[in-house]
Protein backbone atom coordinates (compact mmCIF):
# COMPACT_ATOMS: atom_id res chain seq x y z
CA UNK A 1 0.00 0.00 0.00
CA UNK A 2 3.05 2.53 0.85
CA UNK A 3 4.73 1.83 -2.41
CA UNK A 4 1.83 2.15 -4.38
CA UNK A 5 0.38 5.70 -2.73
CA UNK A 6 4.11 7.03 -3.10
CA UNK A 7 4.64 5.72 -7.19
CA UNK A 8 1.19 7.50 -7.62
CA UNK A 9 2.18 10.65 -5.54
CA UNK A 10 5.47 10.56 -7.91
CA UNK A 11 3.83 10.10 -10.96
CA UNK A 12 0.92 13.27 -10.10
CA UNK A 13 3.01 15.91 -8.65
CA UNK A 14 5.52 15.23 -11.64
CA UNK A 15 8.48 15.01 -9.34
CA UNK A 16 10.86 13.35 -11.20
CA UNK A 17 11.74 10.88 -14.03
CA UNK A 18 12.43 7.55 -14.42
CA UNK A 19 16.06 8.54 -15.53
CA UNK A 20 16.90 10.74 -13.18
CA UNK A 21 19.19 9.86 -10.44
CA UNK A 22 18.42 11.02 -6.85
CA UNK A 23 20.27 12.47 -4.24
CA UNK A 24 18.64 10.36 -0.97
CA UNK A 25 18.91 12.50 2.53
CA UNK A 26 19.82 9.45 4.49
CA UNK A 27 19.58 10.10 8.48
CA UNK A 28 19.38 6.79 9.35
CA UNK A 29 15.90 7.20 11.14
CA UNK A 30 12.72 5.04 10.10
CA UNK A 31 11.29 7.54 7.41
CA UNK A 32 14.91 8.03 5.46
CA UNK A 33 15.58 4.93 5.50
CA UNK A 34 11.91 3.54 3.79
CA UNK A 35 12.26 6.38 1.41
CA UNK A 36 15.77 4.72 0.35
CA UNK A 37 14.09 1.53 0.14
CA UNK A 38 11.41 2.23 -1.92
CA UNK A 39 13.05 4.25 -4.18
CA UNK A 40 15.38 0.94 -4.94
CA UNK A 41 12.72 -0.88 -4.91
CA UNK A 42 11.41 1.51 -8.09
CA UNK A 43 14.53 0.88 -9.56
CA UNK A 44 16.04 4.91 -9.05
CA UNK A 45 19.64 5.62 -9.76
CA UNK A 46 20.31 6.53 -6.09
CA UNK A 47 23.19 8.26 -4.05
CA UNK A 48 22.95 8.54 -0.51
CA UNK A 49 23.57 11.65 1.60
CA UNK A 50 24.59 11.56 5.31
CA UNK A 51 25.04 15.04 7.74
CA UNK A 52 26.66 13.88 10.74
CA UNK A 53 26.29 17.19 13.10
CA UNK A 54 28.46 16.03 16.56
CA UNK A 55 24.76 16.89 17.85
CA UNK A 56 23.86 14.35 19.94
CA UNK A 57 27.80 12.19 21.24
CA UNK A 58 27.88 8.51 20.63
CA UNK A 59 24.60 8.30 19.21
CA UNK A 60 25.79 10.70 16.46
CA UNK A 61 28.81 7.99 15.47
CA UNK A 62 25.64 5.20 15.90
CA UNK A 63 23.42 6.79 13.14
CA UNK A 64 26.86 7.16 11.22
CA UNK A 65 27.70 3.75 11.73
CA UNK A 66 24.33 1.91 10.99
CA UNK A 67 24.03 4.22 7.45
CA UNK A 68 27.34 3.06 6.29
CA UNK A 69 26.31 -0.83 6.99
CA UNK A 70 23.03 -0.25 5.30
CA UNK A 71 24.82 1.45 2.00
CA UNK A 72 27.32 -1.34 2.07
CA UNK A 73 24.29 -4.18 2.37
CA UNK A 74 22.01 -2.30 -0.82
CA UNK A 75 24.75 -1.47 -2.56
CA UNK A 76 23.92 2.51 -2.87
CA UNK A 77 26.71 4.85 -3.37
CA UNK A 78 27.61 6.98 0.28
CA UNK A 79 28.55 10.49 0.92
CA UNK A 80 29.41 11.50 4.30
CA UNK A 81 29.75 15.07 6.03
CA UNK A 82 30.86 16.20 9.59
CA UNK A 83 29.72 19.61 10.45
CA UNK A 84 30.87 21.48 13.56
CA UNK A 85 27.41 22.19 13.74
CA UNK A 86 27.68 24.67 17.50
CA UNK A 87 30.28 26.64 16.23
CA UNK A 88 28.71 27.52 13.00
CA UNK A 89 25.23 28.67 14.52
CA UNK A 90 27.13 30.65 17.36
CA UNK A 91 29.26 32.29 14.26
CA UNK A 92 26.68 32.89 12.55
CA UNK A 93 23.63 33.76 15.57
CA UNK A 94 21.88 31.18 14.43
CA UNK A 95 20.04 28.17 16.09
CA UNK A 96 21.30 25.29 17.10
CA UNK A 97 18.50 23.66 14.25
CA UNK A 98 18.87 27.32 11.53
CA UNK A 99 22.35 26.06 11.71
CA UNK A 100 21.97 22.57 11.15
CA UNK A 101 19.07 23.31 8.60
CA UNK A 102 21.37 25.70 6.77
CA UNK A 103 24.82 23.52 6.69
CA UNK A 104 22.54 20.43 5.56
CA UNK A 105 21.21 21.86 2.13
CA UNK A 106 23.73 23.61 1.13
CA UNK A 107 25.75 20.57 1.21
CA UNK A 108 23.24 18.34 -0.22
CA UNK A 109 23.80 21.03 -3.38
CA UNK A 110 27.13 20.50 -4.12
CA UNK A 111 26.38 16.49 -3.85
CA UNK A 112 23.73 16.74 -6.05
CA UNK A 113 26.19 18.73 -8.39
CA UNK A 114 29.30 16.56 -8.03
CA UNK A 115 26.96 13.11 -8.81
CA UNK A 116 25.43 15.05 -11.82
CA UNK A 117 21.69 14.35 -9.64
CA UNK A 118 18.46 15.83 -10.91
CA UNK A 119 16.86 16.36 -7.38
CA UNK A 120 17.92 15.74 -3.30
CA UNK A 121 14.82 13.45 -1.96
CA UNK A 122 14.34 14.22 1.25
CA UNK A 123 11.76 12.17 4.04
CA UNK A 124 9.21 14.32 4.99
CA UNK A 125 5.50 12.65 5.15
CA UNK A 126 2.33 13.42 5.92
CA UNK A 127 2.66 14.05 9.77
CA UNK A 128 5.68 16.20 9.29
CA UNK A 129 2.91 18.42 6.76
CA UNK A 130 0.56 18.33 9.39
CA UNK A 131 3.39 19.41 11.89
CA UNK A 132 4.25 22.42 9.72
CA UNK A 133 0.70 23.15 9.16
CA UNK A 134 -0.03 23.74 13.32
CA UNK A 135 3.46 25.39 14.16
CA UNK A 136 2.87 27.93 11.53
CA UNK A 137 -0.50 28.32 12.69
CA UNK A 138 0.43 28.30 16.52
CA UNK A 139 2.88 31.27 15.39
CA UNK A 140 0.30 33.30 13.32
CA UNK A 141 0.99 33.08 9.23
CA UNK A 142 -0.44 34.07 6.05
CA UNK A 143 -2.29 31.55 3.57
CA UNK A 144 1.05 30.65 2.31
CA UNK A 145 1.80 29.14 5.53
CA UNK A 146 -1.23 26.91 5.62
CA UNK A 147 -0.41 24.40 2.90
CA UNK A 148 1.81 22.45 5.03
CA UNK A 149 5.03 21.07 3.01
CA UNK A 150 5.23 21.13 -0.50
CA UNK A 151 6.12 18.41 -2.37
CA UNK A 152 8.47 19.83 -4.73
CA UNK A 153 10.82 23.22 -3.88
CA UNK A 154 13.88 24.11 -6.44
CA UNK A 155 15.78 20.53 -6.67
CA UNK A 156 14.11 19.59 -3.01
CA UNK A 157 11.12 16.78 -3.46
CA UNK A 158 9.52 14.66 -0.88
CA UNK A 159 7.75 11.97 -2.48
CA UNK A 160 6.29 10.79 0.58
CA UNK A 161 4.08 13.51 1.94
CA UNK A 162 0.84 11.38 0.87
CA UNK A 163 1.73 8.34 3.60
CA UNK A 164 2.23 8.72 7.33
CA UNK A 165 4.03 7.69 10.05
CA UNK A 166 2.45 3.99 11.12
CA UNK A 167 2.48 3.43 7.54
CA UNK A 168 6.29 3.99 7.05
CA UNK A 169 7.07 1.37 10.29
CA UNK A 170 4.62 -0.87 8.82
CA UNK A 171 6.67 -1.09 5.86
CA UNK A 172 9.80 -1.25 7.75
CA UNK A 173 8.68 -4.20 9.95
CA UNK A 174 7.37 -6.07 6.28
CA UNK A 175 10.87 -5.62 5.08
CA UNK A 176 12.54 -6.69 8.49
CA UNK A 177 14.71 -3.35 8.14
CA UNK A 178 16.18 -1.78 10.89
CA UNK A 179 16.64 1.92 11.51
CA UNK A 180 17.72 3.88 14.29
CA UNK A 181 15.86 6.60 16.45
CA UNK A 182 16.75 10.00 17.63
CA UNK A 183 16.60 10.07 21.42
CA UNK A 184 15.77 13.97 20.90
CA UNK A 185 12.58 13.05 18.79
CA UNK A 186 11.03 11.45 22.17
CA UNK A 187 11.58 15.01 24.21
CA UNK A 188 8.96 17.50 24.46
CA UNK A 189 11.56 20.11 25.18
CA UNK A 190 11.46 21.46 21.20
CA UNK A 191 8.19 23.28 19.75
CA UNK A 192 7.48 20.61 16.93
CA UNK A 193 8.24 17.74 19.38
CA UNK A 194 5.78 19.03 21.24
CA UNK A 195 2.72 19.13 18.90
CA UNK A 196 3.88 15.48 17.73
CA UNK A 197 3.98 14.05 20.82
CA UNK A 198 1.24 15.96 23.28
CA UNK A 199 -0.95 17.67 20.87
CA UNK A 200 -1.46 15.88 17.67
CA UNK A 201 -2.34 12.57 20.40
CA UNK A 202 -4.98 15.29 21.56
CA UNK A 203 -6.38 16.10 18.52
CA UNK A 204 -6.82 12.02 17.38
CA UNK A 205 -8.89 11.31 20.24
CA UNK A 206 -11.33 13.81 19.00
CA UNK A 207 -10.94 13.04 15.30
CA UNK A 208 -8.69 9.65 14.61
CA UNK A 209 -8.06 10.16 11.13
CA UNK A 210 -6.86 14.35 12.21
CA UNK A 211 -3.66 13.88 10.24
CA UNK A 212 -5.51 12.73 6.51
CA UNK A 213 -8.21 16.05 7.41
CA UNK A 214 -5.39 18.32 8.14
CA UNK A 215 -3.06 17.35 5.37
CA UNK A 216 -6.49 16.95 3.03
CA UNK A 217 -7.74 20.66 4.11
CA UNK A 218 -3.61 22.04 3.53
CA UNK A 219 -3.94 20.40 -0.08
CA UNK A 220 -7.12 22.45 -0.93
CA UNK A 221 -5.45 25.50 0.57
CA UNK A 222 -2.50 25.01 -1.20
CA UNK A 223 -5.06 25.23 -4.39
CA UNK A 224 -6.48 28.18 -3.05
CA UNK A 225 -2.92 30.10 -2.13
CA UNK A 226 -2.46 29.32 -6.33
CA UNK A 227 -5.22 31.70 -6.94
CA UNK A 228 -4.67 34.33 -4.22
CA UNK A 229 -1.23 34.49 -5.35
CA UNK A 230 -2.52 35.53 -8.49
CA UNK A 231 -5.10 37.52 -7.38
CA UNK A 232 -1.91 39.55 -4.78
CA UNK A 233 0.10 40.28 -8.02
CA UNK A 234 -2.74 41.41 -10.21
CA UNK A 235 -3.76 43.69 -7.02
CA UNK A 236 0.29 45.07 -6.65
CA UNK A 237 0.38 45.89 -9.77
CA UNK A 238 -2.60 48.32 -9.99
CA UNK A 239 -1.69 50.27 -6.70
CA UNK A 240 2.42 50.32 -7.39
CA UNK A 241 2.43 53.51 -9.46
CA UNK A 242 6.77 53.17 -9.38
CA UNK A 243 9.43 50.47 -8.24
CA UNK A 244 8.77 50.63 -3.98
CA UNK A 245 5.84 53.49 -4.31
CA UNK A 246 2.19 52.40 -3.62
CA UNK A 247 -0.81 54.76 -4.28
CA UNK A 248 -2.86 55.31 -0.91
CA UNK A 249 -6.10 56.09 -2.97
CA UNK A 250 -5.28 53.14 -4.83
CA UNK A 251 -4.26 50.77 -2.71
CA UNK A 252 -7.51 51.69 -0.51
CA UNK A 253 -9.97 50.70 -3.92
CA UNK A 254 -8.67 47.19 -3.28
CA UNK A 255 -10.83 44.95 -1.86
CA UNK A 256 -8.89 43.75 0.95
CA UNK A 257 -5.84 46.80 1.26
CA UNK A 258 -3.96 44.68 4.62
CA UNK A 259 -3.74 41.53 2.93
CA UNK A 260 -2.02 43.58 -0.35
CA UNK A 261 0.18 45.64 2.33
CA UNK A 262 0.73 41.94 4.08
CA UNK A 263 1.99 40.38 0.43
CA UNK A 264 4.02 43.55 -0.05
CA UNK A 265 5.89 43.81 3.10
CA UNK A 266 6.23 40.47 4.86
CA UNK A 267 8.74 39.42 2.83
CA UNK A 268 10.49 42.18 3.70
CA UNK A 269 10.49 41.62 7.36
CA UNK A 270 7.77 43.65 8.27
CA UNK A 271 5.77 42.01 10.40
CA UNK A 272 1.83 41.07 11.25
CA UNK A 273 1.51 44.41 13.75
CA UNK A 274 3.64 46.44 11.76
CA UNK A 275 1.57 45.48 8.90
CA UNK A 276 -1.95 46.50 10.96
CA UNK A 277 -0.49 49.97 12.00
CA UNK A 278 0.75 50.56 8.49
CA UNK A 279 -2.95 50.27 7.36
CA UNK A 280 -4.41 52.49 10.24
CA UNK A 281 -1.87 55.62 9.36
CA UNK A 282 -3.46 55.55 5.76
CA UNK A 283 -6.55 56.86 7.20
CA UNK A 284 -4.27 59.58 9.63
CA UNK A 285 -1.63 62.41 8.47
CA UNK A 286 1.84 61.50 6.65
CA UNK A 287 5.25 61.55 7.82
CA UNK A 288 5.11 58.73 9.99
CA UNK A 289 8.03 56.12 9.34
CA UNK A 290 7.86 52.39 10.02
CA UNK A 291 11.30 50.13 10.23
CA UNK A 292 12.30 46.19 9.18
CA UNK A 293 15.94 45.20 9.27
CA UNK A 294 17.24 46.15 6.29
CA UNK A 295 13.72 48.42 5.01
CA UNK A 296 12.11 51.99 5.70
CA UNK A 297 8.56 52.37 5.12
CA UNK A 298 7.33 56.12 4.41
CA UNK A 299 3.86 57.28 4.81
CA UNK A 300 4.10 59.88 2.73
CA UNK A 301 0.79 62.25 1.41
CA UNK A 302 -0.42 60.16 -1.31
CA UNK A 303 1.95 57.39 -1.48
CA UNK A 304 3.60 54.15 0.92
CA UNK A 305 7.60 54.63 0.13
CA UNK A 306 9.82 51.96 0.58
CA UNK A 307 13.42 52.25 0.97
CA UNK A 308 16.27 50.01 1.51
CA UNK A 309 18.37 51.17 4.34
CA UNK A 310 21.75 50.84 3.50
CA UNK A 311 20.83 51.76 0.04
CA UNK A 312 21.84 55.51 0.36
CA UNK A 313 24.81 56.21 -1.71
CA UNK A 314 27.34 58.52 -0.18
CA UNK A 315 30.13 57.90 -2.68
CA UNK A 316 30.05 60.97 -4.48
CA UNK A 317 32.26 64.13 -4.75
CA UNK A 318 32.23 67.33 -6.60
CA UNK A 319 33.54 67.70 -10.11
CA UNK A 320 34.60 70.98 -10.94
CA UNK A 321 35.35 72.62 -14.22
CA UNK A 322 36.81 75.81 -14.90
CA UNK A 323 35.84 78.01 -17.82
CA UNK A 324 36.37 81.65 -19.34
CA UNK A 325 32.93 83.74 -19.44
CA UNK A 326 33.80 84.61 -23.05
CA UNK A 327 31.61 86.72 -25.25
CA UNK A 328 29.82 84.23 -26.38
CA UNK A 329 29.31 82.14 -23.20
CA UNK A 330 25.58 81.22 -22.45
CA UNK A 331 24.78 79.83 -19.36
CA UNK A 332 22.87 76.07 -19.89
CA UNK A 333 19.44 75.60 -18.11
CA UNK A 334 20.37 72.30 -16.50
CA UNK A 335 19.48 71.39 -12.36
CA UNK A 336 22.27 68.53 -12.60
CA UNK A 337 25.02 70.95 -12.81
CA UNK A 338 25.40 74.52 -11.63
CA UNK A 339 27.32 77.03 -13.47
CA UNK A 340 28.59 80.18 -10.70
CA UNK A 341 31.31 82.89 -10.95
CA UNK A 342 34.20 81.46 -9.42
CA UNK A 343 35.62 85.33 -8.36
CA UNK A 344 31.94 85.52 -6.00
CA UNK A 345 33.34 82.66 -3.83
CA UNK A 346 34.61 82.94 0.15
CA UNK A 347 35.95 79.56 0.31
CA UNK A 348 36.59 75.97 -0.90
CA UNK A 349 34.10 73.90 -2.19
CA UNK A 350 32.62 71.64 -0.24
CA UNK A 351 29.79 68.92 -1.03
CA UNK A 352 27.72 67.55 2.18
CA UNK A 353 23.94 66.55 3.34
CA UNK A 354 21.41 69.86 4.22
CA UNK A 355 21.25 70.48 7.81
CA UNK A 356 18.77 72.22 9.69
CA UNK A 357 19.03 76.02 9.83
CA UNK A 358 20.41 75.83 6.14
CA UNK A 359 19.36 79.31 4.25
CA UNK A 360 20.70 80.42 1.15
CA UNK A 361 19.38 82.59 -1.87
CA UNK A 362 17.72 80.86 -4.38
CA UNK A 363 18.82 82.11 -8.11
CA UNK A 364 16.48 84.91 -8.87
CA UNK A 365 14.99 85.33 -6.18
CA UNK A 366 16.47 88.57 -3.59
CA UNK A 367 15.84 87.25 -0.16
CA UNK A 368 17.24 84.19 2.00
CA UNK A 369 14.69 81.44 2.44
CA UNK A 370 15.57 78.47 4.52
CA UNK A 371 16.46 75.14 2.87
CA UNK A 372 13.72 73.29 4.73
CA UNK A 373 11.29 76.02 3.54
CA UNK A 374 12.39 75.86 -0.13
CA UNK A 375 12.11 71.53 -0.05
CA UNK A 376 8.68 71.98 1.81
CA UNK A 377 6.98 74.36 -1.18
CA UNK A 378 8.61 71.91 -3.91
CA UNK A 379 6.29 69.14 -1.93
CA UNK A 380 9.27 66.57 -1.78
CA UNK A 381 9.03 63.39 0.27
CA UNK A 382 10.75 62.47 3.96
CA UNK A 383 13.41 60.46 1.58
CA UNK A 384 13.59 63.02 -1.26
CA UNK A 385 14.72 65.53 1.41
CA UNK A 386 17.39 63.50 2.93
CA UNK A 387 19.21 62.59 0.07
CA UNK A 388 19.44 66.47 -0.98
CA UNK A 389 22.64 67.40 -0.77
CA UNK A 390 24.61 71.76 -0.60
CA UNK A 391 27.76 72.41 -2.07
CA UNK A 392 29.19 75.45 0.14
CA UNK A 393 31.82 77.94 -0.55
CA UNK A 394 32.67 79.12 3.34
CA UNK A 395 29.46 79.27 5.54
CA UNK A 396 27.36 80.35 2.32
CA UNK A 397 25.37 77.82 0.23
CA UNK A 398 26.53 77.86 -3.01
CA UNK A 399 23.78 75.49 -4.80
CA UNK A 400 21.46 73.26 -3.50
CA UNK A 401 21.98 70.54 -5.67
CA UNK A 402 20.17 69.26 -8.48
CA UNK A 403 17.12 72.08 -7.61
CA UNK A 404 19.10 75.96 -7.43
CA UNK A 405 22.03 77.94 -7.19
CA UNK A 406 22.34 80.56 -4.78
CA UNK A 407 21.53 84.06 -6.23
CA UNK A 408 24.66 85.94 -4.83
CA UNK A 409 26.98 83.57 -7.07
CA UNK A 410 25.01 84.11 -10.38
CA UNK A 411 26.99 84.65 -13.59
CA UNK A 412 26.11 88.06 -14.94
CA UNK A 413 27.69 91.02 -17.12
CA UNK A 414 30.99 91.08 -14.96
CA UNK A 415 31.37 87.81 -14.82
CA UNK A 416 35.34 86.87 -16.01
CA UNK A 417 36.03 83.18 -14.48
CA UNK A 418 33.40 80.66 -14.25
CA UNK A 419 33.21 77.25 -12.65
CA UNK A 420 31.26 73.88 -13.68
CA UNK A 421 30.10 71.62 -10.82
CA UNK A 422 28.52 68.84 -10.98
CA UNK A 423 28.15 65.92 -8.31
CA UNK A 424 29.20 62.28 -9.55
CA UNK A 425 28.79 58.82 -8.42
CA UNK A 426 32.21 57.39 -7.54
CA UNK A 427 30.98 54.02 -7.40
Amino acid sequence: MLKRKIERYINEKELFGRDDRLIVALSGGADSVALLRVLLSFGYDCVAAHCNFHLRGEESDRDEAFVRTLCTEVSVPLEVVHFQTVDYARNNGLSIEMAARELRYAWFDEIRQKHKAAYIAVAHHKDDSVETFLLNLSRGTGINGLKGIMPKNGFIVRPMLEVGREDILEYLHFLNQDYVTDSTNLENVYTRNKIRLDIIPLFKQINPSFCDSVSETASRLADVAAIYRHAMAASLERVMVAPDTVSIEKLMNEIAPQAVLFEWLSPLGFNSSQIKDIERSLKSTSGKMFYANEWTLLRDRNSLLLKKKDSEDDNVKLSVRRLKADSGFVVPKRNDIAYIDADKLCGELKLRKWQSGDKFVPFGMKGFKKVRDYLRDRKLSLFEKEKVMVVTSGEEIVWLVGERTDNRFRIDATTVNVLEIEVICTK
